[in-house]
C-alpha cells in the first residue's frame, strides 16, 4: 500500500516520465498517469489522490478546466493541484491560481523544483 497517490495529467509521454521520475524520489509514492483532463477526471473518480499535477495545454480538456472542475467538486476540492506548463506569462499564472491551483511551475521543469513543491503540498519534511 502506498502512502501517497499522485495523479499526473499531461499529454506528453516524455513530460509524464520526467515528472514521474522526480516524484519517485519520494518514499511511498504511487503514480497514476492520465493523458488529458477527461482521462484525469475518470481516474480521479475511481480512486483517492493526495496530489494532482497537470499541464495546461492538452487536447479534449485542458488543465485549467480540470482545475476548475476539481475545485467545484466537494469530493475533490481539498486535493492540492500543481500546474506545470510552458505558459510562463503572469496572467496565465494568476488565472491558474485564481481557479484554485496551489502552485505553478513553468517548463522546462527542474526535478528538484517538482520534488520541493510536491513534498511541501504533501506535508513531507
Amino acid at each position: 500500500m502506498s502512502d501517497y497517490n499522485v495523479l499526473i495529467v499531461e499529454d506528453s509521454p516524455t513530460m509524464r516520465q520526467l515528472i514521474a521520475f522526480a516524484l519517485k524520489r519520494i518514499r511511498g509514492v504511487r503514480i497514476v498517469e492520465a493523458n488529458d483532463g477527461v482521462d484525469g477526471l475518470k481516474k480521479l473518480s475511481s480512486e483517492r489522490f493526495d496530489l494532482i499535477l497537470t499541464d495546461i495545454n492538452m487536447p479534449i480538456m485542458d488543465g485549467l478546466k480540470l482545475v476548475s472542475l476539481v475545485r467545484n467538486d466537494a469530493n475533490y476540492k481539498a486535493i492540492p493541484i500543481v500546474v506545470i506548463t510552458t505558459e510562463g506569462a503572469q496572467e496565465d499564472r494568476e488565472r491558474a491560481l485564481a481557479l484554485g491551483a496551489n502552485d505553478y511551475i513553468t517548463k522546462p521543469i527542474q526535478p528538484t523544483k517538482i520534488l520541493d513543491v510536491a513534498k511541501n503540498l504533501l506535508r513531507i519534511v
